[in-house]
C-alpha cells in the first residue's frame, strides 16, 4: 500500500501551500536578524549604553509574547489562512513605520515600530508552525516543521548581509568614543544621516510583506482541519498545564530563544573586542564579526538540514540532549578562550542550535488536537527569553570586566550555557518518559 508523503495528505499535495507559508519562515528570519545587529547600531546612533540598546529586543520579542495568545484567538475563531494575513499586514504596518520614526528622530518611536512589526510576527509563528504541523501525517509532523524551519535561516543569512553591507557598513564610521566629543548640532545631523541609512531596509521589506499578502490573500489554502471555532479558552489552558510535556517545552523554549538572541546579538560585541584588540577600527572590526555571524548562521543552515535527514533514523529529543549538550562544551569555550578561538566556538553554537525550536516546539505539541492551537501560542509567548534574557548579559558586558581583568563579554555567556543545560534536561525528560522507540516520537 502506497503511504502519503511528507508533504501530502490523504492523497491530495500540499507541496503549494507549504512553499508559501515556509516563505514566511524566511520573511521572519529576515526581520529577527537584520535587527540583531541595530542593538550596536542604535547604541551608537543615539549615543547609548549596549543595555539601552537592547532595549530593541525588548521591543521585538515583547510583541511576541504580547499577541501570541489574542493570535490563538483569532486563529481558533477564523483560520490558520487568516492568522497568516493578520501577521503579514502587521509585519508590513510595523516595517513602514519606520518612516515616520526616523522624521520624528526618537529612539521610542523605533521601538514602537518594532512592536508592531513583531505583534505580526507572533501572528505569522503562531499560524504557520502549526499549519505545517498539519500539512501531512502526524507521524511526520516534527520533521516536516524541521524542513519548514530550514529555511527560517535562510531569509536570516539575507537579513544578516543587508544589515552588516547595507546599514553596519554604510554608517557614518566615527567610532562610540568619538560620538561622544560631538556638540549637539553635530550630533544631531549625524543621528539623522545614519537613521537614514538604518530605515531603507525595513521600508523595503515592508513593500515585499505587502505584495506577500496579496499573493497568500488570492491563493486557495488547506482548511486546518478543525470544524468547531468556539472559545474554550479556560479549559483548553487547563488541559494543557497537566501536560509535562507541553508545559516544560514551555520552559525549554524560553530559554532556548534567550540562548539564541544572546549567541547572534553579542556576537558582535564578542568579535569586536578580538578585533580591536587585534588593531582594527572599531568599525572594521564590527563588520568582520557580522562576517562571522553569517558564518555561524550558514552552519546553522546546514546543521538544520542535517539534522532533518538524522530525525529519519534518531528520536528528536534523544537528538535535542546531544546537541544540548554539545552546545555547553562549545559555550564553556566561548568562555574561557580569550582569542580567535573562542569566536570559532561561538560560531559552532550555532550548529548546535540548529534543531532545537522546531523540535522543542513539535514534541511539546504533539498528539494536543484542537489544543495545539492554544499551545501554539504559549510556545510563541516563550519567545519572550528573547527579550528578558540578552538585556541581564547586556548589563554584564556594560562592566567591562569582572574578577579583576576577564572580559566580562567572555563572561556574560554564562548565560546561555546554562540556558542550553535547560534545553538537554528537557530532552532527556522527554526520552524517559516516552516509551515508544519510533523515530518521530
Amino acid at each position: 500500500m502506497k503511504t502519503d508523503s511528507i508533504l501530502t495528505k490523504d492523497g491530495v499535495s500540499l507541496v503549494l501551500p507549504f512553499i508559501l507559508i515556509t516563505s514566511c519562515f524566511a520573511l521572519w528570519g529576515f526581520a529577527n536578524d537584520i535587527t540583531n545587529p541595530m542593538v550596536k547600531a542604535f547604541s551608537k546612533i543615539f549615543r547609548m549604553s549596549v543595555t539601552d540598546g537592547t532595549l530593541v529586543q525588548v521591543a521585538f520579542y515583547g510583541g511576541y509574547f504580547a499577541m501570541a495568545f489574542p493570535a490563538a484567538l483569532f486563529i481558533r475563531r477564523f483560520s490558520y489562512k487568516a492568522g497568516v494575513l493578520m501577521g503579514l499586514g502587521l509585519y508590513a504596518t510595523g516595517a513602514l513605520l519606520f518612516l515616520p520614526a526616523k522624521m520624528i528622530g526618537a529612539y521610542g518611536c523605533f521601538l514602537l515600530a518594532y512592536f508592531v512589526m513583531t505583534c505580526g510576527l507572533s501572528f505569522l509563528e503562531t499560524s504557520c508552525n502549526p499549519y505545517i504541523l498539519t500539512m501531512g501525517s502526524e507521524q511526520t509532523a516534527t520533521r516536516r516543521l524541521n524542513l519548514a524551519q530550514c529555511f527560517n535561516p535562510c531569509g536570516s543569512i539575507i537579513g544578516m548581509f543587508v544589515a552588516m553591507n547595507y546599514i553596519q557598513a554604510r554608517l557614518n564610521p566615527l567610532s562610540s568614543d568619538e560620538r561622544a566629543l560631538l556638540s549637539d548640532a553635530e550630533f544631531d545631523a549625524l543621528k539623522a544621516q545614519d537613521l537614514s541609512v538604518l530605515i531603507s531596509p525595513y521600508l523595503i521589506i515592508g513593500l515585499v510583506i505587502v505584495l506577500m499578502f496579496v499573493v497568500i490573500l488570492l491563493t486557495r489554502m488547506p482548511a486546518d482541519g478543525d470544524k468547531s471555532r468556539d472559545l474554550h479558552f479556560a479549559v483548553s489552558l487547563r488541559r494543557l498545564i497537566r501536560q509535562p510535556r507541553y508545559r516544560e517545552g514551555v520552559v525549554a523554549q524560553f530559554f532556548y530563544v534567550g540562548a539564541q538572541i544572546m549567541c547572534w546579538t553579542f556576537i558582535i560585541q564578542y568579535g569586536t573586542r578580538i578585533f580591536m584588540a587585534e588593531g582594527m577600527s572599531e568599525q572594521a572590526a564590527e563588520v568582520l564579526s557580522q562576517r562571522y555571524n553569517i558564518a555561524a548562521m550558514l552552519l546553522f543552515i546546514f546543521s538544520r538540514f542535517l539534522t532533518t535527514w538524522l530525525m529519519r533514523w534518531y528520536r528528536p529529543a534523544v537528538l535535542l540532549v546531544v546537541f544540548g549538550l554539545l552546545g555547553m562544551v562549545l559555550t564553556a569555550g566561548v568562555i574561557l578562550l580569550q582569542n580567535r578561538l573562542g569566536l570559532y566556538c561561538l560560531v559552532g553554537v550555532s550548529g548546535c542550535m540548529s534543531l532545537m525550536f522546531p523540535t522543542i516546539y513539535g514534541i511539546a505539541l504533539r498528539g494536543l488536537g484542537d489544543d495545539a492551537k492554544f499551545g501554539a501560542a504559549g510556545l510563541i509567548m516563550a519567545i519572550l527569553g528573547g527579550s528578558v534574557l540578552p538585556p541581564l548579559q547586556a548589563m554584564i558586558i556594560d562592566r567591562g570586566t569582572v574578577l579583576g581583568s576577564f572580559p566580562a563579554v567572555n563572561a556574560s555567556f554564562i548565560l546561555p550555557l546554562f540556558c542550553f543545560l535547560v534545553v538537554a534536561l528537557y530532552g532527556h525528560r522527554v526520552t524517559r518518559h516516552t516509551p515508544s522507540a519510533l523515530p518521530n516520537d
